[in-house]
């Protein structure tokens, strides 16, 4: 029996992860240390992304969304979000997902608020809030926050793989 309870244990905790895409056809890929959204294609490998749940929901602002972390694998990365000249600035650390969710508290530069609607899901900053992840349509260029919301820019994206 505890075995068992240590699998579901471990279970719990894994990331999902998965590729993100856009309504374009368009997938995350690292390029140095920044994301960048390009065209699919045979040549082209996205990154693999992993999001794991904040441990504290209830110490954050309700009725957003699911608050995860979202990472990257090979390289272990995270995205976080950091104050620049007043502007939130969408960045990679080397930072384990794992750490991040085992913290004590939750980490808020990291968390983003997971909001699903049908297929398409938008993350919004919980540092920043009413910033989302967005990105270019015409692609080849870097992931950013923005506040224009499925105006302007892409910032609804559709998470495929492993759930």
């Amino acid at each position: 029996m505890r075995d068992t309870g240590k699998q579901e244990s471990a279970a719990a905790f894994m990331p999902q992860t998965g590729e993100v895409s856009d309504l374009y056809q368009q997938v995350w890929i690292l390029q140095g240390e920044t994301l960048v959204i390009v065209p699919r294609s045979s040549n082209v490998t996205s990154v693999t992304v992993a999001i794991i749940p904040c441990k504290y929901p209830e110490s954050l602002e309700q009725d957003r969304g699911v608050p995860i972390y979202l990472g990257i694998q090979d390289p272990d990365m995270c995205l976080f979000c950091e104050d620049v000249e007043g502007q939130p600035i969408l960045r990679l650390k080397k930072r384990s997902i794992k750490a991040l969710h085992d913290s004590g508290e939750p980490v808020k530069p990291f968390l983003f608020y997971h909001s699903e609607n049908g297929r398409t899901s938008t993350f919004e900053s919980v540092a920043f809030p009413g910033w989302f992840i967005a990105a270019c349509s015409k692609g080849d260029r870097p992931l950013f926050m923005t506040q224009e919301l499925g105006t302007t820019y892409v910032t609804d994206f559709e998470l495929i793989g492993e759930h």
